[in-house]
């Protein structure tokens, strides 16, 4: 329990809400007050928790007397407590920057003095050095944890300001560094692109965080450390992960979607990955996370990464990736007329002997994308197998897919607009789950090319806006 919902009793602005949230606050600290081995002492809960008491701290406290006030103080005090422990234990690195961010609102809020102050100010400038990379992505390569991290950083940054105190360069620097990493994942109904655990998200949440930046400042195109590319061509834009695993620690929620792109025009999404699922419907999450979830290739339908099997007891937050593709080479290339990313992922290379090649363009007016998929042979030994593989689209709910010809598959967009999706080889529309919606799971439809390895090693397709069957020169 993170008591997220304060922030509604706050909206009611009643005598009464105030009362009913100052008696389920004395209610949790009198039945689960002592820290035990339940999901409401993890570490993350008890971050989200600990900022939730003492960003509404003037609500729960309203018309309280002096025990209630002790209380709430000494339990905030027990938990602080527990959480410095446990988040500097060194098996433990997982949700250590939230913990860092939670206790520094303590720090800044209550009375532990300065020379505790600047030690746990210290420690979150550390962690948030460690997590936040250069380009302002997040070591775990998952959009949603720069959304939440954000969502955080904000109002602490307030907080110095309003104990006049001046805010640490590096929370500054990393704020700067994040926001335009938001950006790069924003499609143009602004929501986020679904990589690496993100899930359904709202655009309001989004939109205000973006509020703190200054609107002129467009987004990050190239994220190098991150692993991601975005192009945009006038009202098309596009989306790409060509980024390694993350550290094992920080991969619990790492998706195998190498080389897997979204595409979205003028605010509507037609390319999507199916996303992770919201909180309750964990156990479908290795499905969620397997290759083909996700709109790119896929070998014999094996996963280009390994996951520790699932075990929602052992790993409530997720299970670590054992591997992915060790090498990822990507290149961006641009000329008058488009717009080039080609990139390569070996995780295919130690099972069969296969490299994936990827080479996506987009016109510089948005009107078309011209693809190709290639399986390299990449051992020296003479390939024996032909191994079979799938190429997947995954398609937004909204969009109405039609097959016309055994190569050609008609997209129609909700506000009637026309796209058409060919290829060199045939290709089928197959039913499709769209995990990341904010009521559970949808069904929608994907276009699926299959072929072999040995038998037809490389396909071309493309998507062109209007009603036409011929690839684009």
């Amino acid at each position: 329990m993170s008591f997220g919902w304060l922030r509604d009793i706050r909206a009611a602005d009643t005598a009464l809400a105030r009362a009913n949230a100052r008696t389920m606050v004395g209610d949790w600290i009198s039945n689960c007050g002592s820290p035990n081995r339940s999901p409401i002492w993890d570490i993350l809960v008890v971050s989200r928790r600990l900022i939730a008491w003492l960003s509404h701290s003037p609500l729960i406290l309203d018309g309280s007397d002096r025990a209630f006030y002790r209380r709430f103080m000494n339990s905030i005090g027990r938990q602080s407590a527990y959480l410095w422990r446990r988040s500097r234990r060194i098996d433990n690195p997982t949700h250590r920057l939230q913990a860092a961010i939670a206790l520094t609102y303590v720090a800044l809020c209550t009375d532990i003095g300065p020379r505790r102050t600047k030690h746990v100010i210290d420690h979150f400038v550390r962690q948030l050095d460690r997590e936040i990379l250069s380009d302002g992505g997040h070591i775990s390569r998952n959009p949603q944890v720069i959304v939440d991290i954000l969502a955080e950083l904000l109002p602490l940054r307030h907080c110095f300001l309003s104990q006049s105190a001046n805010p640490p360069a590096e929370l500054l620097n990393a704020i700067d560094r994040m926001m335009p990493m938001i950006r790069l994942f924003r499609h143009g109904d602004g929501t986020l692109a679904l990589f690496n655990g993100m899930s359904a998200t709202a655009p309001d949440l989004i939109a205000t965080i973006l509020a703190y930046q200054d609107t002129r400042s467009g987004p990050m195109e190239t994220a190098g450390p991150s692993g991601y590319r975005r192009i945009q061509a006038d009202t098309t834009i596009l989306i790409m992960d060509v980024g390694k695993s993350p550290p094992g620690a920080f991969s619990v929620s790492a998706h195998a979607g190498c080389l897997s792109f979204e595409l979205s025009d003028n605010g509507e999404k037609l390319i999507i990955n199916c996303g992770a699922p919201v909180a309750g419907q964990e156990v479908r999450r290795p499905m969620a996370r397997a290759t083909a979830a996700h709109s790119t290739l896929i070998v014999n339908d094996r996963s280009s990464c390994r996951f520790v099997p699932y075990d929602e007891r052992r790993y409530p937050s997720g299970e670590p990736m054992l591997s992915g593709p060790p090498q990822i080479e990507v290149l961006r290339e641009n000329d008058d007329d488009s717009e080039r990313i080609i990139a390569t992922h070996d995780g295919y290379k130690e099972r069969f002997g296969l490299v994936h090649k990827r080479s996506i363009s987009l016109n510089r007016g948005g009107q078309w994308l011209i693809g190709e998929d290639e399986l390299q042979i990449a051992t020296s030994k003479k390939q024996e197998n032909d191994w079979p593989y799938a190429i997947r689209f995954h398609l937004h709910p909204s969009v109405e897919a039609l097959a016309r010809e055994t190569d050609v598959v008609s997209l129609t967009m909700p506000s009637g607009q026309f796209w058409t999706f060919t290829a060199d080889v045939p290709l089928k529309v197959e039913e499709s789950i769209l995990f990341a919606t904010m009521d559970g799971m949808r069904r929608t439809t994907q276009i699926v090319i299959e072929a072999k390895s040995l038998d037809r090693p490389t396909v071309k397709w493309s998507l062109i806006r209007g009603d036409v069957t011929r690839l684009p020169r």
